[in-house]
């Protein structure tokens, strides 16, 4: 995977007392190794979470979307433990194989539970009740809309990658063109019983082209289809969309300052909902949008992604 499990560093190891090796054993650890942790949130929830940077640093948390995984934030890691902050990215509920409760029962992956999950790995990532970064891409984004709009008070900002606040959405999809509702088909098509066997049969060919054709590196879509490129995580994960079903539920305003990525040639999300995204925004708004790219806007632009990020959090710090 790349990811160490645990923090030892390799190779000669020499002795070092007091303040000397507190300092070297920090600067080893900011130089951005990142260490695959499991965390039990609850009876039948272990959850995989990649984590990076010193454990005092302020927080960033980063929820992945859909068809991807945490490895998504592979570039993201790094640049955040050289700022200085502490970088956590849960693989989310029916990713991590240590967390996927029956999928029969699709109150289990209620929108709700998401949101649990993402707090309850911020309660064993900091102190108690602590102010934290958010960052989130497509359904990531979704959950991290709804953790700004539960947890005013502990979000100090807000990142979103590609998703507009769910009132956006509804919006455009419900408008007489139907351009956003074309672009969103594919979530009806998820909700049919037979997706998961559809969307893995040859080798899941189709999410393969998808993600090809959206710019996603290979190298990058193997390491996503290591995590859902099997029954019970892709069940899982197609689980949340039929726990939800076709119409997001709404939210209110969003208070904290929010930064909105969108590429300009995704086609999911059409520009109608972007930009209405500041109509459900009252705290400080930034919408950046990226000519020429598509949905996976971490595996087509994360230099500029890490730009605006890392800009974004020192202007609102916890």
């Amino acid at each position: 995977s790349g990811y160490r499990v645990g923090l030892a560093p390799t190779g000669k190891r020499r002795f070092l007392r007091g303040e000397r090796k507190e300092h070297a054993m920090a600067d080893f650890k900011a130089r951005g190794v990142t260490e695959l942790r499991k965390i039990e949130t609850g009876p039948g929830l272990v959850f995989d979470v990649l984590v990076a940077g010193l454990a005092d640093g302020p927080l960033v948390l980063l929820l992945h979307g859909f068809a991807e995984s945490f490895h998504m934030w592979r570039s993201q890691l790094p640049a955040l433990t050289s700022a200085g902050y502490r970088a956590v990215a849960p693989s989310q509920r029916g990713y991590s194989a240590g967390a996927q409760p029956d999928t029969t029962n699709v109150a289990n992956y209620h929108f709700d539970r998401l949101v649990t999950d993402a707090m309850n790995v911020v309660a064993t990532s900091g102190p108690a009740n602590s102010r934290f970064h958010l960052v989130g891409h497509d359904w990531g984004a979704s959950i991290a809309w709804g953790i700004a709009h539960q947890y005013p008070d502990r979000v100090a900002s807000l990142t979103v990658l590609s998703r507009p606040h769910p009132n956006a959405f509804n919006r455009a999809l419900q408008m007489p063109d139907g351009e956003q509702a074309q672009r969103s088909k594919h979530h009806w098509a998820f909700l049919e019983p037979n997706a998961g066997p559809l969307l893995l049969a040859n080798d899941t060919r189709r999410l393969r082209g998808r993600l090809a054709k959206s710019g996603v590196p290979a190298a990058a879509i193997e390491q996503y289809l290591s995590v859902l490129g099997n029954a019970p995580a892709m069940e899982a994960a197609l689980t949340w969309y039929r726990a939800r079903g076709a119409i997001r539920a709404p939210l209110g305003m969003i208070s904290a300052p929010v930064l909105y990525i969108w590429g300009d040639a995704d086609d999911t999300v059409g520009r109608v909902a972007a930009e209405g995204t500041r109509d459900f925004v009252s705290g400080p708004y930034q919408f950046e949008i990226l000519p020429g790219i598509g949905h996976f806007v971490v595996d087509q632009a994360a230099g500029r992604v890490n730009e605006l990020l890392l800009a974004h959090l020192a202007k609102h710090p916890v």
